[in-house]
């Protein structure tokens, strides 16, 4: 994700189950575009023992090209193309998701990175951007350009993150693609990846906003497949997981200003705070400085209650992850 899942959230979350390779946050490519050295570091500083795959976001095609042969010169395990972000500055510049409603130039695109890519070379996609009817057509062109992976968020670009997903669409995909297929969206514990397999037959999961919440689905994955105990977190393992992030983040500050640190773990926050219980998330989004983070999180945190494994049924962040588990 965006300004979130960066080089230090990789470290966090590495040590405490890591999944078997990051994707980066995607790089802006146009005309005038550089490779962004931060997102860069997630490449040249991946201590984390596991493999990255490039992201790109964007629709010049020249620039495009020319970005993906210089990622392909960096030590990743592949390129990835960016179609699903349904963000609307995003689709305004006809980039991400945006793509979705010109398959034609979709098309144009991938032909000339596939030729331009030596390597993997992978898709992350919606199943439309306006109606799940796209994504025949849309599948058609995955086909044609001998993509190595295509990763599917199931909702369209239009639903963004308000909708239960569509698993059809992503069994159409695994029974269509000769490449492996991911499936991505509302995936929040163990019941609902392992649910959302089931459906789809997809070769695996994709796990974003899941994995802010509980940095340990990944070990909790692992150990389903493996017949073995999982890990079950308390209040006071995830309050040492917000501090280590805090630190982490901190630390890699170029500028440490400390109430405008406060205000990005505060974008995080958001996503761990939810569900729980209490004035957690009522309280987080009022602190200001360090001390108010700090306290709250102290107040809220330390004790060993078990955490809930799932967020409320009603909730707005994870728009209807229980659709996956109902019969």
């Amino acid at each position: 994700m965006q300004d979130v899942t960066d080089l230090p959230f990789m470290r966090v979350i590495a040590r405490r189950g890591a999944p078997d390779w990051f994707v980066t946050e995607y790089f802006r490519v146009h005309p005038d575009s550089c490779l962004n050295p931060y997102i860069l570091r997630s490449i040249l500083e991946n201590e984390t023992g596991k493999p990255v795959f490039a992201q790109m976001i964007g629709c010049d095609v020249p620039s495009l090209v020319r970005t993906a042969k210089q990622l392909a010169d960096l030590p990743v395990a592949g390129i990835d193309l960016n179609l699903g972000c349904p963000a609307p500055i995003v689709c305004r510049k006809n980039a991400g998701g945006g793509l979705l409603r010109e398959p034609a130039a979709v098309d144009r695109l991938l032909g000339s990175l596939r030729e331009a890519i030596p390597g993997r070379f992978t898709v992350k996609t919606r199943v439309g951007y306006a109606d799940t009817a796209e994504f025949p057509g849309l599948l058609e062109i995955f086909r044609r350009h001998r993509i190595d992976g295509l990763t599917i968020h199931g909702r369209t670009v239009n639903e963004r993150y308000q909708t239960p997903v569509h698993p059809d669409c992503v069994k159409l995909a695994v029974g269509s693609m000769a490449c492996p297929v991911i499936a991505n969206g509302n995936i929040v514990d163990t019941s609902t990846g392992l649910a959302f397999l089931e459906q789809t037959r997809a070769a695996g999961l994709m796990i974003g906003r899941g994995a802010i919440r509980n940095p340990w689905i990944f070990a909790q994955l692992q150990a389903a497949f493996d017949s073995t105990p999982p890990p079950e977190p308390s209040h006071r393992d995830l309050l040492e997981y917000v501090m280590e992030l805090y630190h982490e983040l901190a630390r890699e500050a170029r500028k440490f200003l400390p109430n405008s640190h406060v205000q990005r773990m505060k974008k995080t926050l958001a996503y761990i705070s939810h569900g729980l219980e209490g004035s957690f998330e009522h309280d987080m989004r009022r602190a200001i400085t360090p001390d108010d983070f700090f306290r709250i999180c102290q107040t809220h945190l330390d004790h060993t209650a078990p955490l809930p494994a799932m967020p409320p049924a009603d909730s707005k962040l994870f728009c209807g992850f229980g659709a996956l588990i109902v019969p």
